[in-house]
């Protein structure tokens, strides 16, 4: 006779509402985002933390959450890509990435923007050279970096963190 292992209450805040869900205690951080709350917009690559398809932000930290057991968002905030955008449109990175076609199959794409996103929040006008060494931890097999870069010094110029307004 086979046991299931016992569950673990997790409360924790995702993209800004409360949520209370119950987790194996091997589930990842991921698994709990995709499997338990639906949320497929963090994407599985490697699922050994080498690709950054799966980025999400624990606490203002980026994180790769197939490393984080969803036991360990108990208590804190998780922002996904799923959080990103607002109520009047997409979120200025998220526009910057379409319009600089920095994109193809869309795996990586999650990954990239949070991970840009909390550079924009952290320091709103990066040089070339930082965005590149932020966004280091993120993989992408089927374009060229240089329009991702490209797509973050746009953003960046209108406001860094992304506000719309143009920088002065």
């Amino acid at each position: 006779m086979t046991t299931q292992p016992k569950k673990a209450r997790v409360s924790t805040t995702v993209n800004g509402q409360p949520v209370d869900v119950l987790v194996a205690p091997y589930q990842s951080l991921l698994e709990m985002l995709r499997e338990v709350l639906g949320l497929t917009g963090t994407k599985e690559g490697c699922n050994d933390g080498n690709c950054g398809a799966c980025t999400v932000s624990l606490d203002g930290r980026i994180v790769d959450s197939c490393l984080v057991l969803g036991a360990e968002a108990d208590g804190k905030r998780v922002d996904t890509i799923e959080g990103m955008a607002r109520p009047e449109g997409l979120h200025p990175l998220q526009q910057a990435f379409l319009e600089e076609a920095a994109l193809q199959c869309g795996i990586c794409t999650p990954g990239f923007l949070v991970a840009a996103r909390a550079l924009l929040e952290r320091e709103p006008h990066p040089s070339e050279e930082r965005i590149r060494l932020w966004l280091a931890g993120n993989l992408c097999r089927c374009t060229g970096y240089d329009k991702i870069v490209g797509a973050v010094r746009k953003a960046a110029a209108l406001d860094g963190a992304g506000n719309g307004r143009a920088a002065g």
